[in-house]
């Protein structure tokens, strides 16, 4: 069985490694099975800095289709020709594809067109909302795919709602856990860390990425405000891509103990998590992590991608209300964040599921 693997952003790759790591494992003890990683994008993209797969312990992309465009109509008509070269080039058995991008419904549509198997990692998420890209890009990618491997039982009940086949749907658990359960005791405190004089669970980490949440100026400076005057002197570590940080400088917000720094290495970042206080995020990633290791986290968004986040774990959703932000970090402070609990099979042991899935089908 070839499987070749399609990562679209450098935040699949943290999805992608466990995967990797199982096949080479089943490998190894003779099964007929082998990987091969393709990225969507260039060679050259920033993002894909050289730690991050001596992070995750994983191969760099055996392929790249060299699509670079950010308008979603012309990426999905580039990386369709590109990825249909590269089947040509090199069969596959099963294309597994990751979440909900652009690029991930463009590779789906090339290997059903090709008769090829399709595996959606973290299917059957939805926001529900026809106008958002993502939404389409799920809803498509899963009306085609062979096998739908879900992190948990509402991605289940929206795939069953929508006339999904249960015979093609596996509830395997979250591949984000694999990821960080195996790598929690390699976590490297970043070298500033001391610099500034931070202590285990004496700061806050702060996460902002959503465009839509950046580009309304009053409603972030709002939600800053409420941080920091409810962060009680805790130091608020903001690792920030530039174009939030220069979002951010815009609103005029400073204080001394606000610490805006560079994107972190995996291994770096997963230490900030893992050490902090609480999170405050806009990063569906992030508070799934937070569940995972039991840090309280506040979600900047109006829903999560998986819901067990907030009805089991640690999440809770504040959406980009200051006011629900306020509320939030008041409980906090007050010593009265809920516990929280692992969500089913959320256990480190998803991508073994899947390779044996992949495995029984191919072999029957």
């Amino acid at each position: 069985m070839k499987v070749t693997i399609v990562a679209a952003a450098r935040p699949n790759f943290m999805k992608i490694a466990p995967i990797v790591h199982a096949i080479e494992t089943v490998r190894k003890q003779g099964q007929p099975v082998s990987s091969r990683l393709v990225y969507t994008g260039t060679e050259q993209d920033a993002s894909l800095d050289a730690s991050l797969f001596a992070d995750l312990q994983m191969k760099a992309p055996d392929a790249y289709l060299g699509v670079d465009t950010t308008d979603p109509i012309q990426s999905a008509a580039h990386v369709m020709i590109a990825f249909d070269r590269e089947l040509k080039t090199n069969p596959a058995s099963v294309v597994l594809v990751v979440d909900d991008l652009t690029a991930t419904m463009s590779c789906t549509i090339v290997a059903r067109k090709r008769n090829i198997k399709v595996a959606h990692l973290v299917a059957g998420t939805r926001s529900f909302d026809l106008y958002t890209p993502k939404e389409v890009n799920r809803i498509i990618t899963d009306g085609l795919s062979d096998y739908l491997f879900t992190a948990g039982m509402a991605a289940n009940r929206n795939l069953n709602q929508t006339g999904t086949e249960a015979e093609h749907v596996y509830h395997v658990g979250n591949i984000l856990i694999d990821t960080i359960r195996s790598n929690r005791g390699r976590l490297i405190q970043p070298l500033w860390f001391p610099v500034l004089g931070l202590k285990p669970q004496e700061y806050l980490l702060l996460t902002i990425n959503r465009r839509s949440l950046l580009e309304d100026e009053k409603n972030l400076k709002a939600l800053l405000t409420v941080l920091i005057n409810n962060a009680r002197r805790l130091p608020i570590i903001a690792p920030l891509h530039a174009y939030v940080r220069d979002a951010v400088e815009r609103t005029g917000i400073a204080a001394p103990h606000l610490h805006i720094l560079p994107p972190q290495s995996y291994l770096s970042f997963g230490y900030l998590m893992n050490n902090a206080n609480a999170i405050i995020t806009d990063s569906g990633n992030v508070a799934e992590e937070a569940t995972f290791l039991g840090i309280p986290c506040m979600t900047l968004n109006n829903y999560a991608e998986h819901p067990e986040t907030y009805r089991l774990g640690t999440n809770e959703l504040v959406g980009e209300s200051p006011e629900a932000l306020d509320e939030a970090m008041q409980t906090l402070m007050a010593g009265k964040w809920k516990t929280g609990s692992l969500p089913e099979r959320w256990d480190g042991r998803t991508a073994e599921r899947i390779v044996r899935i992949l495995l029984s089908k191919s072999s029957g």
